[in-house]
């Protein structure tokens, strides 16, 4: 019986190939930090909270990053006491090492030098191992860098080369057998990184590192380009005469349209090196609120009922297409902007501080999938106690395109 019992489980775990791109194990980014700084780590009761949240929601796969704070380990330590709790408990997690150049962020007040890595990389790719060692069943992707190879990350980029030496090692270390051999290695970058942008990231180390990943994890962000690239943006002309609603809902449509169009020019470049493998969505999101460039007095971008529809186009156009798509974020986090409370970037979450869902999930709240569950003890409600016309009110219409 016990060999048979074994054989049943050998049978039911599920590798990156079964999750990835299946609709029935929804991704999302994920990080738990509470307060204005990352000094204050989530606890393990705080993140097994905001796992039995996800978990009600449907989703099943993480996309965590920084494996030096003890988020990571608590992470994955309290996921493994839920499933020891209730073995039919499901979370995965997709372990992002942080990777940066030398001098990153000024360290040590000498420039960032994008020519040469940080000595701490090997310290963090040795962490993601140990970590994924100690929890197998539960790491089934780890990837090399968070936008570490796009340039516009002036204070720690790196080169290709770079990601490309530790996709090489830890696939090494996979075919020796101290890695799962079904574990996924990717690294999550902006579509551009991926070859999707400018000719001059059009290296043959990336192409080396297209053929040398698993699957491609790439970044889009149509949000930041209402300001930084706003050719989809906006009112058309032919749209003067339609309704407030109306002309929000289209310039969203665009927006959807927009993202896909990264994500085409990524695979259209990887098709072309004759490399035919999955691509998935690493991050994208919308913030709903912010006092600055995507706000009242910018692009009127940020508002619930905007990051409503493009996430649920997002999950719409992905799950169709059998792509993941790590959503950004879970929770609203706001030490990103520890300065700026209402900065674009402390408002991407689907779920705000107060433990209210925003728009996005307010019809999860009405099919009573949260009920009995707490974030910081209280219950999941709605955001403007669920009154629409209190939202809407705040909900402004993109500017006309010139």
């Amino acid at each position: 019986m016990l060999g048979c019992h074994n054989k049943t489980q050998a049978t039911h775990e599920k590798t990156a190939a079964d999750i990835l791109g299946n609709p029935k194990y929804l991704a999302m980014s994920y990080g738990g930090y509470r307060e204005n700084t990352r000094d204050v780590q989530p606890t393990v009761p705080e993140l097994k909270e905001d796992m039995k949240i996800l978990s009600a929601m449907g989703i099943k796969v993480l996309r965590t990053y920084n494996v030096h704070l003890d988020q990571a380990a608590n992470l994955l330590k309290a996921i493994h006491e839920l499933k020891v709790a209730d073995p039919n408990f499901e979370m995965y997690v997709m372990l992002g090492a942080w990777i940066d150049c030398k001098n990153a962020f000024n360290s040590a007040n000498s420039e960032p030098d994008h020519n040469q890595e940080s000595e701490r990389n090997a310290v963090e790719i040795e962490t993601a191992v140990r970590l994924t060692k100690a929890y197998p069943d539960i790491v089934k992707i780890i990837a090399v860098g968070n936008e570490a190879m796009v340039k516009w990350a002036t204070s720690y980029y790196v080169q290709p080369g770079v990601i490309l030496k530790w996709v090489n090692h830890l696939q090494d270390l996979k075919q020796s057998g101290e890695l799962p051999s079904d574990l996924w290695i990717t690294s999550s970058d902006n579509f551009a990184s991926w070859g999707g942008g400018d000719a001059e990231y059009h290296t043959e180390d990336l192409n080396k590192l297209i053929k040398a990943v698993d699957y491609i994890s790439m970044h889009t962000y149509p949000m930041h380009d209402t300001h930084y690239h706003p050719v989809f943006w906006g009112v058309e002309e032919n749209e003067a005469d339609l309704n407030d609603v109306e002309k929000i809902d289209a310039s969203m449509a665009r927006a959807k349209t927009y993202a896909i169009s990264q994500y085409d020019s990524v695979y259209n470049y990887m098709t072309s090196l004759g490399v035919k493998k999955p691509i998935h969505i690493g991050e994208t999101g919308w913030a709903s609120k912010s006092n600055a460039l995507y706000g009242d007095t910018g692009s009127k971008a940020t508002d619930e009922y905007k990051e409503a529809l493009y996430y649920k186009s997002m999950r719409e156009w992905t799950n169709e297409n059998g792509m993941s798509c790590f959503f950004f974020e879970a929770f609203d986090e706001q030490w990103k902007d520890a300065n700026n409370l209402l900065g674009s970037e402390n408002h991407f979450g689907l779920i705000n501080l107060q433990g209210e869902a925003k728009y996005a999930l307010w019809d999860l709240v009405d099919q009573g999938v949260f009920k009995g569950l707490t974030r910081n003890g209280k219950p999941i409600t709605k955001t403007f106690r669920g009154d629409i016309e209190a939202l809407m009110k705040t909900v402004t219409v993109p500017p006309i395109k010139h």
